[in-house]
Order: structure tokens, then C-alpha cells, then sequence
């Protein structure tokens, strides 16, 4: 772990001296911006660091700012700025920031959720949003027999994460649009603000003894039917349908 503002300052430093090899050996102004470009906004994707949204959107930024501000690109085109930005909606679309902007599932988070929740051999499991797949993956360690399958919105991320699960049937999607009947276990790393819309959607598509499970954030308007402690002190929110809803929940 390192201590904030050390990631923004390490990767602002890589991705400085991606573009002054680059210069150096005379690639094209638009290149050597591009190379530093993607440097910056890899932690917006994936980190090795626990950071915030903004703590990433700031480190993705930061390079073309700082190169900007220097005067060290004064043959860059004008358009080529835009580069920067592109990169970082392509890696991870605007739509996808209003869910979950990357919220990878820590190593061994699941460890012994089995006891939790038992499936059935060749029982189908699906991570909504699932990134880069180290959801997958702990998922996977947990229950081996399981048909695992992962939805993400980012083609890069989609397509890296099939890379590093090759266990898992990984689609480009729309997890809100996905449909879960067909799943005995959803696991979703979501945020507070969209838990409402997956619990509303869990309760309409799940079928009876499916399981819904939240890393970290409580579905307010349920009861839980179990809950896992992680190994780093989260919580996995387990809820299995039919929900029982809290007597002061406003859903019906």
C-alpha cells in the first residue's frame, strides 16, 4: 500500500518518461502523447491501489495536464488533446462511472462464502459488472464446478478479463439489461446510490432460491439471509430469493 499522493506522483512519473523516450527516439509528438495518455489512465481500470473514482479520474488527467501546462508539446495538434480523453472513455465508457467505476473484488474476499450459500454442481453463477474478473476468479477458487459468467460494458476490460478467465464466459453487456432468471448466485461490487436497481431487479427476475450477493454495500430495503465476513473485514450481504423485506422499507 502507498500512501496518497504517491500513485498519482509514480504513475505521472512513468507516464513522463514513456513520452521523453519517445521524443527522444523521434516518434511523432501525437504518439509519444498517446503512450503517455494510456500510462495515466491504466489506473483508472486497474490499480494495485485502493483509490477513489476522483483519486483515479485525477491520475488519469494528471499527464496530459502537466505536459500541457510545461509548453513541452508545443508541436502537438491542437485536436491530439483530445486523446487523452478518448482514452479513458474508451477503457471505461461514461455510462459504465454511473454504476460501479471499477470496483475490483479483493483477493480472497470469498473465501468460505460455499458454507453460506451451497450450490449444485454445474450451477450457473454470474458477476454483474464484472471488470477485469477478480470477481471471476474468487468466485471460481470458491465454487470450481460452477458455470461462471461475467457481463461488462468496456470492451477493453471485457476482453482482458476473458483473457484472464478463460474458466468464465465472459459478454459485453449491459448488466441491467442482462437477465438473471437463468443464474442460481448474482454477485455485483455496486455502489450505495444503484443498490436500489439491483435489488428491484433481483426481486423481478430471480427465481425462487437464487441468491443475490453484495460485496461490501447492504441492499437497504432487504433483509439479509446470511452474511460472510471477508478476510479484510468486508462484508458479502447475502439475500436469497424470496427476499424479506424490511418492515420499513418503502418498496412494494
Amino acid at each position: 500500500m502507498l500512501p496518497w499522493p504517491l500513485p498519482a506522483l509514480l504513475t505521472w512519473a512513468i507516464a513522463w518518461s514513456v513520452y521523453s523516450l519517445l521524443r527522444a527516439l523521434d516518434a511523432p509528438s501525437v504518439v509519444a502523447l498517446l503512450c503517455g495518455a494510456v500510462i495515466g489512465a491504466l489506473p483508472a481500470i486497474w490499480s494495485p491501489w485502493l483509490l477513489t473514482r476522483w483519486r483515479r479520474a485525477f491520475i488519469a488527467l494528471g499527464f496530459p495536464l502537466s505536459l500541457a501546462l510545461s509548453g513541452s508539446a508545443h508541436d502537438v495538434p491542437a485536436w491530439a488533446w483530445l486523446l487523452p480523453l478518448g482514452v479513458l472513455v474508451l477503457l471505461y465508457p461514461l455510462n459504465a462511472w454511473r454504476d460501479a467505476p471499477f470496483f475490483p473484488t479483493p483477493r480472497g474476499a470469498l473465501r468460505g462464502l460455499k458454507r453460506l450459500v451451497s450450490l449444485p454442481d454445474e450451477a450457473r453463477v454470474l458477476e454483474a459488472g464484472c471488470g477485469l474478473g477478480d470477481g471471476l476468479r474468487e468466485l471460481h477458487t470458491e465454487y470450481p464446478s460452477a458455470r461462471i459468467d461475467g457481463i461488462e460494458w468496456s470492451w477493453p476490460l471485457r476482453w482482458a478479463c476473458q483473457w484472464r478467465c478463460a474458466f468464465a464466459r465472459v459478454k459485453r453487456g449491459d448488466l441491467w439489461k442482462t437477465d438473471w432468471s437463468a443464474f442460481q448466485l448474482v454477485y455485483l461490487f455496486q455502489r450505495p446510490e444503484s443498490m436500489p436497481r439491483a435489488v428491484d431487479k433481483a426481486r423481478r427476475e430471480l427465481v425462487s432460491g437464487a441468491w443475490l450477493a453484495s460485496l461490501e454495500f447492504e441492499a437497504a430495503q432487504l433483509v439479509p439471509d446470511a452474511v460472510h465476513a471477508c478476510p479484510d473485514g468486508r462484508t458479502v450481504w447475502l439475500y436469497r430469493q424470496p427476499f424479506t423485506l424490511r418492515l420499513d422499507s418503502s418498496m412494494r
